[in-house]
């Protein structure tokens, strides 16, 4: 681990603490104030890409606040496979689970590139809870919006076959943590096709088949492990074609 300030300055970009954070994200919901006091909790540390910050079912109980890239959790299935669970990133808060009831973490978290967060510890964490309710309501909004957005996920995945399930699993990416190009969107951040099966809670042979339906369609291109959406109002359409 290393401070990622150096690396930042040579690169001639600002301190991500200086940019505007994605409306969703917990930073970007907070005011200023308590936006500056929440940063200052812990300490700024860059992660290489592929390292496993917090391991599932073990007893840390840290929070990372993601500054600049992007994180995946995933979980472990009865069958040995990795499930994508979610994606997280600048803005976002990672950890908190395990910080607020003191229990095993529920996921894995692993970098997806190289990724600049702040470390904090529990007790500097919930300290900070306590002494400021503007905080507090912020962070507990944004569990709650997790576990609104598992519980869509699973209501939209009813009934639905495979091609209209990846669509919505990538416009959903693409609205949420896509960069905005014209009538498109470009995903940054590596993604593999079994990562998208298990979003999409689908086989992968059906995964390939979709993927190969919506290129022709025109609304995605793929490459080695990335996805550009190429029109988002196309995707929206096949994705909920009843809306």
């Amino acid at each position: 681990m290393v401070d990622g300030t150096r690396s930042l300055a040579r690169s001639g970009r600002r301190p991500r603490e200086e940019w505007d954070w994605p409306a969703p994200s917990l930073l970007g919901g907070l005011g200023a104030d308590a936006r500056a006091r929440l940063l200052g909790l812990g300490t700024r540390v860059r992660y290489d890409a592929d390292r496993i910050l917090i391991r599932e079912a073990d007893r840390t109980d840290f929070v990372l606040i993601l500054l600049d890239g992007v994180v995946k959790a995933t979980g472990r299935t009865q069958d040995g496979r990795d499930a994508l669970l979610a994606v997280r990133m600048g803005g976002d808060l990672v950890g908190e689970l395990a910080a607020v009831d003191g229990k095993p973490r529920s996921a894995t978290v692993t970098t997806c590139g190289p990724l600049v967060a702040r470390t904090v510890t529990r007790a500097a964490f919930l300290d900070c809870l306590r002494r400021d309710a503007r905080i507090a309501d912020a962070v507990n909004r944004a569990i709650v919006a997790k576990l609104r957005l598992a519980n869509a996920h699973r209501i939209n995945f009813t009934g639905c076959d495979v091609g209209t399930r990846l669509a919505r699993v990538l416009h959903h990416l693409a609205m949420t943590y896509g960069e905005r190009t014209g009538a498109g969107a470009v995903i940054h951040w590596p993604i593999t096709q079994p990562e998208l099966a298990t979003l999409a809670g689908a086989a992968e042979p059906s995964v390939h088949k979709a993927l190969r339906a919506l290129r022709r369609s025109g609304a995605v291109a793929t490459g080695y492990r990335s996805v550009r959406i190429e029109d988002l109002a196309l995707l929206h359409r096949i994705a909920y074609p009843e809306s």
